[in-house]
């Protein structure tokens, strides 16, 4: 298998692309062009010009943005799989957030030259754009909702259940998933708007209550444990 077949794999496995036929991932893979990044290495800053989208292959990338006080909130991480840079790609304006590795990242760029090229000779890859975005916009909305409202303990079980989903899709009816979980505490703390303290004495309750196991690098889930936390 080549590397474009390789590449037009991991754009059909996108929330962005995924449903698209075999011709237009091949076209967006053909326009795409590798780039890589050094752990803890900015990759564009909030208010930059941005002209890029960026496909994850490898790595993670933290998404963030500075407060007036100087405190850094992160409110997502692009793994493998996961695009990032999409807002400003497609209107031509700054950039939105911070994007900085978490560690080294291998990745795939897209001009909006591009990417427009690819929409005028796909029309489905637009259609695929915007359902992507109304997508985006309700996760912004349910996770400011979880952080002004909820117990850290359900923010958690949220986030444990959104990595469930990205790793077995949402209609999987099993109860016991495998994620990995290579983040530090601190860096999960930015993610759900909590101290590292707190989000330690929640990860110990979810364990305690039989919702969550902790192995190394990754976390079991029980499913239906942590709905039950979630309120879902």
């Amino acid at each position: 298998m080549s590397a474009k077949d390789n590449l037009s794999d991991l754009i059909k496995a996108t929330q962005l692309f995924a449903g698209l036929d075999d011709d237009s991932c091949a076209a967006i893979a053909k326009e795409m062009r590798e780039v890589s990044f050094n752990a803890s290495q900015v990759i564009f800053a909030r208010g930059d010009e941005g002209k890029d989208v960026y496909l994850v292959a490898d790595g993670r990338v933290r998404l963030s943005v500075l407060t007036a006080e100087g405190r850094e909130l992160s409110f997502a991480h692009a793994e493998k799989g996961s695009l990032f840079g999409e807002i400003a790609m497609i209107d031509g304006g700054v950039r939105t957030a911070d994007a900085t590795a978490a560690s080294k990242v291998s990745a795939y760029s897209l001009s909006r030259g591009a990417f427009n090229r690819v929409m005028a000779a796909h029309p489905s890859v637009a259609a695929a754009m915007l359902h992507f975005l109304c997508r985006r916009l309700r996760e912004a909305d349910q996770q400011l909702e979880a952080i002004a409202l909820c117990p850290i303990e359900v923010r958690l079980a949220r986030f444990f259940l959104a990595a469930v989903r990205a790793k077995v899709g949402a209609e999987s009816d099993e109860d016991e998933v495998e994620v990995p979980f290579t983040m530090s505490q601190s860096e999960l703390a930015l993610l759900i708007g909590a101290s590292r303290p707190k989000v330690n004495t929640a990860l110990s309750l979810l364990e305690g209550n039989g919702a969550i196991k902790r192995s190394g690098q990754s976390i079991t889930c029980r499913v239906f444990e942590l709905e039950e936390i979630a309120g879902i």
